[in-house]
């Protein structure tokens, strides 16, 4: 059941940052284009929680999913702070 979950966010987290970029090439507004890139971190940030507690429950990546999230989370900021110049 748990490893349904996980491909669940990966899945949907996947389809939000799509939407999201999908909809900045069609607008071409900045803030669609960082939420798109913050939503593609946090699908790769996904992707490792999955590796990490039901693929590979023996290699801890931990780390390596903290920064992915931290680097997505900052990107969103970055644009946050940028567009409200």
């Amino acid at each position: 059941m748990g490893a349904a979950v996980y491909i669940l966010s990966v899945l949907v987290s996947l389809c939000c940052a799509a939407l999201l970029l999908r909809s900045y090439f069609r607008v071409r507004k900045k803030l669609l284009l960082w939420s798109g890139l913050c939503f593609a971190g946090l699908t790769i940030s996904n992707l490792f929680v999955f590796l990490d507690l039901i693929i590979f429950p023996d290699v801890n990546l931990y780390r390596l999913r903290l920064i992915t999230a931290a680097a997505a989370l900052l990107l969103l900021l970055y644009g946050l702070i940028w567009e409200s110049e």
